[in-house]
């Protein structure tokens, strides 16, 4: 029977890591191979094998995991540990619904306290969307744009599940936004996000964001249905 490859063998460490950063260095590392694919969805991380991997103790690995999980990259699962999450959790409809009400609210919160800078920066993304053709960059520059215009709101825990749900969703374009026969993201919501946001009008920018999250669930559901429609016939 062939042995089925370890994704872990796919992660280069170079030298000792300092103790000091040993749970930022392997949070970061993993974070990287999870996010474009390396180490897929449903692989397990066992602790004994990461500490030997980057030749730490498993305090620095542990920690690492609990980041991992706060930002729903990993599961932890009973009897197998930290497992990495699936690309999408639960019911999209239900995922989006949450998504609108809390990045409402953040948008709320940060347009009044938005700067000429994070004008700039959220232009700089909505052009760089424009030239990109690499599907996982493209996901982290969406999430990067969306940050851009949130970022300013006060409530911290509001922003980290935000930021949450958005990780979910870059996951989930890095491997599917090719079949999903999207080139790129609308840009056209972008640029009429950043517009409205610019002239301070906050209700427009919410009703604004509000469509531009109903139509992305439209085309996950209809391409989630339409998958799982094909492996029922497989």
């Amino acid at each position: 029977m062939t042995q089925k490859p370890n994704p872990l063998h796919s992660i280069k460490v170079n030298g000792p890591i300092p103790a000091h950063v040993a749970r930022s260095v392997i949070e970061q590392t993993l974070r990287a191979a999870i996010l474009d694919g390396r180490i897929p969805c449903g692989t397990a991380l066992r602790q004994q094998d990461l500490a030997d991997l980057f030749g730490v103790s498993r305090m620095p690995v542990r920690e690492a995991l609990r980041q991992l999980e706060a930002q729903a990259l990993l599961n932890v699962v009973a009897h197998k540990g930290a497992v990495v999450a699936p690309l999408v959790q639960g019911d999209a409809a239900e995922t989006y619904a949450l998504r609108i009400l809390l990045e409402s609210e953040a948008l709320r919160l940060s347009i009044p306290l938005l700067t000429a800078e994070d004008f700039e920066h959220a232009a700089q993304y909505i052009e760089a969307l424009e030239t990109e053709h690499d599907y996982s960059e493209i996901g982290r520059l969406n999430r990067l744009f969306h940050m851009s215009l949130y970022g300013k709101a006060p409530n911290h825990r509001l922003l980290k599940l935000i930021e949450e749900g958005l990780n979910e969703e870059e996951r989930f374009l890095r491997f599917n936004l090719e079949a999903m026969g999207l080139g790129k993201l609308s840009q056209d919501d972008h640029r009429a996000l950043l517009h409205a946001a610019q002239a301070r009008d906050i209700e427009a920018t919410v009703k604004l964001l509000e469509h531009h999250l109903n139509r992305g669930v439209e085309v996950i559901t209809r391409y989630l249905e339409s998958t799982e429609a094909k492996s029922r016939k497989a």
